[in-house]
C-alpha cells in the first residue's frame, strides 16, 4: 500500500515538472555598429620644386640710328620702294587724300610698289596691276625703306584725271583774319548732277592747300559741298603757302582754280 502511494506521488511530480514552461532566454545576438568610413591615406603626390622666376628683359639688338639731315640738304631719292599692306582693306584713290575719287582697294598682305609721294604728307603714289597709279595712306603700309627718299610727284608729275562734263570754278575771294590767321576762301558754284556723284558721300569740291603750321609747310586736301571753306595758315615758313580748288564728279576733276593767297602782315 505504501509502495503504491509513493509511485503515485512520483508520477504527479513528474507530470507537474513536464507541464511547467521555463521562460525562454533570448539567444545572445551580436550588435553591429554602423560601418564607419575608413580613412584612406591619400596617394602620395609628387611635390614639384618651386623654381623662382625672374622677368626676362629682351635686350634690343643695336639698331642703326639715322642722323637727321640738315634742312638745306636735299634728301637722296630712290626710284621705288616695296611695301606690304597691313590694313584689312586699303583704299587706293585718284588723289592724295581720303576724299578723292576711289579706284579700288588692296587686301591685307598685298605687295605694293611705291613710286612717289606728295610733299609734307603721308600719302604715297603706287603702281597697280593695270598700270594705273593711285594713292594710298602710308600709315597702313609696312615699307622696306624710308618713304622720304621717294621723289615728290604731286602735283607736277602725278596728275588728276580731268572730267569732260563740268567746267572749272573761279575763286571769288580769299580773305585772311590777321588776329588768328584764318583764311576764308569762296568760289563760284558749279552744280553737279546727282547722277554724277560717285556715291552719296562724295564731296563736289576738293580744296588743296599747302599751308604753314609750326614752321613747316604741310599739304592738306579739304573737301566740301559748300562754296566756301576756312583753314589756318601761320607765319614762319620759308616757302610760300598756296592752294587751289577742284570741282569733282564721278568721272574726274575740273580745274584747278588757283587761290590768290592773302599775305601775312609784315612786321
Amino acid at each position: 500500500m505504501q509502495q503504491k502511494l509513493v509511485l503515485s506521488t512520483l508520477l504527479i511530480i513528474t507530470s507537474l515538472a513536464c507541464s511547467l514552461t521555463l521562460p525562454s532566454v533570448p539567444a545572445p545576438t551580436a550588435t553591429l555598429n554602423p560601418p564607419t568610413e575608413q580613412f584612406t591615406l591619400p596617394a602620395p603626390t609628387e611635390t614639384a620644386s618651386v623654381i623662382p622666376t625672374y622677368p626676362f628683359t629682351d635686350t634690343p639688338a643695336p639698331s642703326e640710328t639715322s642722323t637727321p639731315l640738315p634742312s638745306d640738304t636735299p634728301l637722296p631719292t630712290v626710284e621705288s620702294l616695296e611695301a606690304v599692306v597691313t590694313a584689312t582693306r586699303l583704299s587706293c584713290r585718284y588723289g592724295p587724300g581720303p576724299d578723292y575719287l576711289y579706284l579700288f582697294a588692296y587686301r591685307a598682305g598685298a605687295n605694293v610698289k611705291l613710286l612717289g609721294r606728295v610733299d609734307a604728307d603721308n600719302w604715297i603714289w603706287v603702281l597697280v596691276e593695270n598700270k594705273i597709279p593711285c594713292w594710298v595712306n602710308s600709315s597702313f603700309l609696312a615699307v622696306e625703306g624710308d618713304i622720304r627718299y621717294l621723289p615728290v610727284v604731286y602735283p607736277d608729275i602725278a596728275k588728276l584725271p580731268i572730267t569732260p562734263y563740268y567746267p572749272a570754278t573761279d575763286v571769288l575771294n580769299a580773305q585772311r583774319n590777321y588776329q588768328n590767321n584764318q583764311i576764308i576762301v569762296s568760289w563760284v558754284e558749279v552744280p553737279v548732277s546727282p547722277g554724277d556723284y560717285e556715291d552719296e558721300t562724295m564731296q563736289t569740291y576738293i580744296i588743296e592747300v599747302w599751308r604753314c603750321q609750326s614752321g613747316q609747310l604741310i599739304f592738306e586736301p579739304l573737301a566740301t559741298r559748300s562754296v566756301f571753306i576756312g583753314f589756318f595758315d601761320e607765319p614762319g615758313c620759308s616757302e610760300p603757302s598756296h592752294g587751289r580748288v577742284w570741282v569733282q564728279d564721278k568721272h574726274g576733276f575740273a580745274g584747278p582754280a588757283e587761290i590768290p593767297w592773302p599775305p601775312h602782315l609784315v612786321p
